[in-house]
């Protein structure tokens, strides 16, 4: 897997800055997730708060992308678009993504939030992609394939009978947004290139609640991402430095 940027010690520094600065825009933002609020209104919170700070929304304008931040609603995967007629019920789950760029480098966050009364199934898909997340960022370290991450994923996640989405990855981020490598989540049954320190990327399973792992984007907007037989979808993301001896969480609050 070729083109895998070795990051510098400025480099990692200035990651470092951008991580943080990511975290702090979900830390604002939770309190403002309730029933009644629309995905419009949390798109312009965040929006405000970022460029309050001198801060880019990185998804802004990003090959079209029409607002500052993802907002993803029950059975939407991922890319969801912010919108005034989107209002958050009781009882809804949504993932909402951040990438903010600080001094020409990317912070990639994402975070699931339980809408006021949330089933228990529901609750439970959310913390178990959480834990999915947590499992894959902790096999990373040094002279370890790729691939290791979506093994350490699909072990755990298969006992629940959900299924692991394949359309989309995590990826190397820096001062570029999206860079390689791909990094998937699901055993893909071979070896991928090896992890080295100084890397920088993105862990940010999307796990369906049933074993049903396609996804189709909507051709009106050219974003959105669902599950094809509508069931909840949740998501957790996480960017880490590969350390001499394991991992960084960069995007940590």
């Amino acid at each position: 897997m070729s083109g895998i940027v070795i990051k510098t010690f400025e480099e990692i520094e200035k990651m470092r800055v951008a991580g943080r600065a990511a975290a702090s825009v979900l830390d604002f933002v939770t309190p403002h997730v309730v029933p009644g609020v629309s995905t419009e209104k949390l798109n312009a919170l965040c929006h405000d708060f970022i460029v309050s700070r001198g801060w880019v929304p990185a998804p802004l304008h990003y090959h079209g992308f029409p607002k500052s931040i993802c907002t993803s609603v029950n059975n939407v995967v991922c890319h969801g678009i912010p919108s005034g007629q989107e209002v958050l019920c009781d009882g809804d789950v949504v993932n909402i993504d951040i990438t903010v760029i600080v001094d020409g480098f990317h912070g990639d966050t994402s975070r699931m939030f339980l809408v006021g009364d949330v089933d228990e199934k529901s609750r439970l898909l959310v913390q178990r992609t959480h834990d999915a997340m947590m499992l894959g960022i902790d096999v990373v370290k040094p002279g370890v394939h790729f691939n290791d991450i979506g093994v350490a994923i699909s072990a755990f996640v298969k006992q629940f009978g959900y299924g692991i989405v394949r359309d989309f990855a995590g990826h190397g981020i820096g001062r570029v947004f999206h860079e390689p490598p791909n990094v998937l989540h699901y055993d893909a049954g071979f070896s991928r290139a090896l992890i080295r320190e100084g890397m920088i990327f993105t862990v940010e399973p999307m796990i369906n609640m049933t074993q049903e792992w396609r996804v189709v984007v909507d051709a009106r907007d050219g974003w959105t991402a669902r599950t094809v037989d509508g069931a909840r979808s949740a998501q957790w993301e996480h960017t880490v430095l590969v350390t001499s001896t394991g991992t960084e969480i960069l995007t940590q609050s």
